[in-house]
């Protein structure tokens, strides 16, 4: 694992920013939130921005010849410029706003997969995506018979890069569609390395940058990928908002996703043409307050830089694995050397529920299941699924001792 310079960063001071942190919580514990990997609490940047828009300035976008309009338009695509320059995009064009990283995933999905792509290419992705990148592919093979073919992953939890190169070498894989960062190993696959070989091959390539867009900074220029995805409510901001950069030259190639209002340029009974994109991969009234909520969003986590959350994030990964590594009877699922903070673990005398629920009574919120990720779990033999503790800009390192405390606790408690 790269080290990386000394940056500031007051976690404390941070915490202030949160407002639901400082709310009492049940049986008078403090709010120990580790699960914001599925959802991120939200800054009161955020909170504020999006009232603001509801109070002062909200009006539909694109289509209103009135000035509330007009200053709706330009939040919305403020929005989309902040986006761009988030993801070192090359232009604000080739960012679309979608509801979430799966309808992103989707999106692809249809308008690539069933649009541009041959019959006869494969998609390839691995054991350890997101069902939002396993589904839509198998929904593709059924529909259009596109094989899909499926890379391993290694008992440490990294991507079997041996295997990948095998599965590319036929020169039939069309569309390489991985994770950038796993939900549950907190694997960071080499995401340049990737591309370099599925390009070689003859292959496009398609992250899910769900995980990582929130811990550390992303460069698609840099990276070279074709398709990048994430969320809006996992880097702080509200629900209902996902972003989809792609570049412009398959957007172009690619036909819409849904039908409807803004996303055409004319319509008759006999026939429609469609708007350029982004526009035409837009259809209806966009997610307007939701766009203003993720350009507070990012606004607040380049304000505090991206190295420096990426700093304080690799330093509590050390201290977890230290600290987890000491607690009787736990087996920590994954063991890449370079992982995020995303720790998913099975205790031997607790099904993962039970675990969940007894920490909750500690004031210890956790996830427990298989994570939207079964044929994972299936890989190491977890059908029941896992634990997962997952980190924020404002999880501490004595959140993490806690942690390991409370799980010492529940194995005595269910032994």
């Amino acid at each position: 694992m790269d080290t990386l310079a000394p940056v500031a960063f007051d976690v404390a001071r941070i915490r202030q920013d949160f407002p639901i942190l400082s709310q009492p919580q049940a049986r008078g514990r403090p709010l120990v939130f580790l699960d914001s990997g599925a959802s991120a609490q939200k800054p009161r940047a955020v909170i504020d921005a999006m009232v603001r828009c509801m109070e002062t300035a909200y009006a539909n976008v694109h289509r209103g010849a009135y000035r509330l309009s007009e200053l709706a338009t330009e939040s919305y695509e403020a929005a989309r410029a902040a986006t761009a320059r988030f993801v070192h995009a090359a232009d604000p064009r080739e960012i679309v706003f979608t509801r979430n990283s799966t309808e992103a995933m989707n999106l692809v999905a249809h308008s690539w997969g069933r649009g541009v792509m041959e019959p006869g290419q494969a998609v390839l992705i691995s054991e350890l995506e997101h069902h939002a990148n396993i589904v839509p592919w198998q929904m593709l093979r059924d529909d259009k018979g596109n094989e899909l073919r499926v890379c391993r992953v290694t008992d440490s939890g990294e991507l079997d890069m041996d295997d990948l190169g095998r599965k590319l070498a036929d020169g039939k894989v069309g569309l390489v569609a991985l994770a950038h960062m796993s939900n549950v190993l907190g694997t960071v696959t080499p995401v340049e390395r990737i591309v370099a070989l599925a390009h070689a091959h003859g292959a496009r390539v398609l992250l899910d940058g769900s995980q990582a867009a929130v811990h550390r900074s992303v460069d698609v220029q840099a990276i070279g990928c074709d398709f990048y995805c994430f969320t809006g409510h996992k880097l702080y901001g509200p629900t209902g908002i996902g972003i989809l950069w792609a570049k412009l030259e398959h957007l172009d190639r690619m036909p819409p996703f849904l039908g409807g209002g803004d996303m055409i340029s004319s319509v008759t009974f006999e026939k429609s043409e469609w708007a350029p994109a982004p526009a035409k991969f837009e259809a209806g009234t966009p997610p307007i307050i939701e766009a203003v909520g993720l350009h507070a969003a990012i606004d607040y986590v380049t304000a505090i830089g991206m190295p420096a959350i990426e700093a304080h994030e690799r330093s509590l990964v050390d201290h977890a694995m230290g600290a987890l590594s000491e607690v009787p009877g736990l087996m920590l699922l994954g063991r890449a050397q370079d992982r995020g903070g995303v720790f998913a673990f099975a205790l031997d005398a607790a099904h993962p529920h039970d675990l969940a629920t007894l920490l909750d009574r500690a004031g210890i919120a956790v996830r427990a299941g298989r994570h939207c990720a079964e044929p994972l779990h299936a890989r190491f033999g977890l059908e029941n699924g896992t634990t997962r503790a997952s980190f924020g800009l404002y999880t501490t390192k004595e959140e993490i001792d806690l942690l390991a405390r409370a799980l010492t606790e529940a194995r005595e408690f269910f032994r």
